[in-house]
């Protein structure tokens, strides 16, 4: 196996754009390939194209009318069908919407193609993790679910066990209905809980259907959560699990609109958090599955100041070069920024926060709205996995 991990990518994947008014712009990729180039990370990593998912591909997880429905959309980008959630405000119809939304479908496959065969230890896709599409309606955003796609693709091509870490502020719906009742995979998603953040899923109690009992896995956040209590959170809930499930692989999705600047969510973390999930899922994949470990992007709608560093710091992760957070921003990345929108762009990938988080097992406080929350997931799904709840 070669050590050079890659990141699929070019320049088509930003194609994928709902608009000038949309949340999701597609320039958070282009600044995040720009900064990634600029600081010296790509150098780091091979560069690989994709083709796009065919229908029969896509059929893996979509229905065939679904998939029919969103060709006719894409070729006639006037119209609007709702009852596949395309037209709507989330999800505007555009043209050669088909085209782009396969691409990205592809690449996940691709990236997914590249760790499993050994062509890469590792593989990542920024404009991935479309993870709220489900068999037969666009939702949240998303057309295809990629991530769904890879998962399968690993399944139908040897993989015996594969789990999905969502770290994404909204939870990982479409993943987690696609593989409701498979127990070869296990979906973990971390997320702002369902009270106060669409799509109103992901409580504790969503462990996964008939003779899947366990591989759903929920990890619901008050609001306001920041870097010491997510990770407090991650730590007591993700890596007990994936070891036990033992994985060939992991895959995981990225969004990073759980940042404390992020317009659409209410969680609080910083780049320094997001990053130190990163680094907690790559050390995981070392652990538990010889390395082996697809990423994804996903959310995140602060487009210029966030997303960028964080995924570039995932980018970084993916290559096996981690970049100091007190790196500097390049000056020509921060003269673009601020050519845009008239403020130039962060000067380091970092916030400035120290990350630091208590330990589960140092005491759990019942007064405590997170700890409540992460004490019903391990008392959920824990016993369903073989492990005690208790701290």
């Amino acid at each position: 196996m070669t050590e050079r991990a890659c990141v699929v990518f070019d320049q088509h994947l930003t194609e994928y754009n709902f608009g000038l008014s949309h949340p999701m712009a597609p320039v958070r990729i282009d600044l995040t390939m720009a900064l990634a180039r600029e600081i010296g990370i790509v150098d780091e990593l091979d560069v690989v194209g994709a083709t796009p998912a065919t229908d029969d591909e896509l059929s893996l997880v979509h229905s065939a009318t679904y998939i029919e429905k969103v060709h006719k959309l894409s070729d006639h980008p006037t119209y609007t069908d709702p009852s596949i959630g395309l037209g709507t405000e989330d999800n505007p119809v555009f043209a050669h919407m088909h085209e782009a939304s396969a691409l990205i479908a592809g690449a996940s496959v691709e990236a997914a193609r590249r760790v499993w065969t050994g062509a890469a230890p590792r593989a990542v896709n920024v404009s991935g993790g479309l993870h709220h599409a489900m068999p037969g309606t666009a939702s949240g955003f998303c057309i295809y679910n990629d991530v769904a796609l890879a998962i399968r693709w690993l399944l139908d091509n040897g993989a015996q066990r594969v789990a999905y870490v969502d770290v994404d502020a909204h939870h990982g719906d479409g993943v987690q209905q696609m593989f409701w009742n498979d127990p070869r995979v296990l979906t973990i998603s971390i997320h702002e809980g369902p009270q106060t953040l669409f799509p109103g899923t992901g409580f504790s109690t969503e462990t996964g259907g008939e003779g899947a009992e366990g591989s759903a896995v929920n990890m619901p956040l008050p609001p306001g959560t920041s870097d010491a209590g997510w990770l407090r959170a991650f730590h007591a809930v993700v890596p007990a699990l994936v070891r036990e499930f033992k994985p060939d692989i992991l895959v995981t999705q990225h969004g990073c609109d759980s940042h404390m600047d992020d317009p659409l969510t209410n969680l609080m973390l910083s780049v320094d958090g997001q990053r130190a999930s990163y680094l907690a899922l790559r050390d995981l994949a070392g652990e538990v599955c010889g390395g082996k470990w697809v990423a994804t992007g996903g959310g995140g709608y602060a487009v210029m100041d966030v997303v960028p560093r964080a995924w570039a710091h995932l980018l970084a992760i993916v290559a096996g070069s981690p970049l100091d957070p007190s790196t500097l921003t390049p000056e020509r990345w921060r003269a673009r920024i601020e050519e845009m929108r008239g403020s130039p762009g962060p000067l380091r990938m970092t916030d400035g926060r120290a990350v630091g988080y208590r330990a589960w097992e140092q005491g759990y406080d019942p007064a405590s709205w997170l700890d409540r929350s992460i004490q019903a997931t391990r008392m959920a799904a824990f016993p369903l996995n073989g492990l005690d709840p208790q701290p």
